[in-house]
């Protein structure tokens, strides 16, 4: 399939490329196997520097885009640590390859999206009964199924939260292909999402960690 697109795109052009491929769950970090962080890490991450290294050639060639789906996750966790773990690593590729491909006019996009699930459906609501059943002994033995369901109840909450209008981060995602001057980064989230970010970013990590903990133990 590379082969085949790297043949054809060579002798009409090739102007963008979209780096959407993502996959999601919800676990605390020693609910998850290492073959899940494993698929996470190849899926989210791994897939989209390999898309792109395919494509660096003609991107350079033709002064192209290239745009990246991170999200606001990316900057804190709450109950999906393995995802918000590849966005983070994603976030950093880009900021690295931005600057490097500056020198050949190839333009790098970051699109940070806030809670779109009802749009995109990428996390399923999660069932406290199949989490239990995955645990390890190990885990049963430090947790109980009350909390496992809290747990996934508070994570559900959130599901449903989600904006609907799954429009707004593909005008963005049009934008960074095709405007004269995009943005590095696309933040597309409500208001107070955009606060945890400014959280996060600007005060201390006790602060951030003061704020997080209150939310998870409503």
């Amino acid at each position: 399939s590379e082969k085949c697109l790297l043949r054809h795109f060579s002798s009409i052009g090739f102007w963008g490329l979209v780096n959407n491929a993502g996959i999601s769950t919800f676990g605390e970090t020693g609910w998850l196997s290492m073959e899940k962080y494993e698929k996470f890490a190849d899926v989210n991450l791994l897939g989209s520097i390999r898309t792109t290294l395919a494509f660096l050639p003609l991107l350079r060639k033709y002064k192209g885009r290239i745009v990246f789906m991170s999200s606001i996750i990316a900057y804190f966790s709450l109950g999906n640590g393995i995802y918000s773990m590849t966005k983070a690593a994603i976030e950093k590729f880009c900021d690295a390859l931005r600057l490097e491909m500056k020198k050949f006019g190839v333009r790098v996009c970051i699109i940070q999206p806030g809670n779109y699930a009802r749009s995109t459906k990428i996390q399923p609501p999660v069932s406290a009964e199949e989490i239990w059943n995955e645990l390890s002994e190990e885990e049963k033995a430090v947790y109980n199924k009350e909390y496992v369901q809290e747990r996934a109840n508070f994570f559900n909450s959130i599901l449903s939260e989600g904006s609907a209008n799954g429009n707004e981060v593909v005008d963005a995602m049009v934008d960074a292909l095709t405007s004269p001057a995009p943005k590095a980064r696309y933040m597309i989230a409500k208001l107070k999402e955009k606060a945890l970010v400014f959280v996060c970013a600007l005060f201390p990590t006790v602060v951030m960690d003061s704020v997080l903990s209150y939310a998870l133990s409503k």
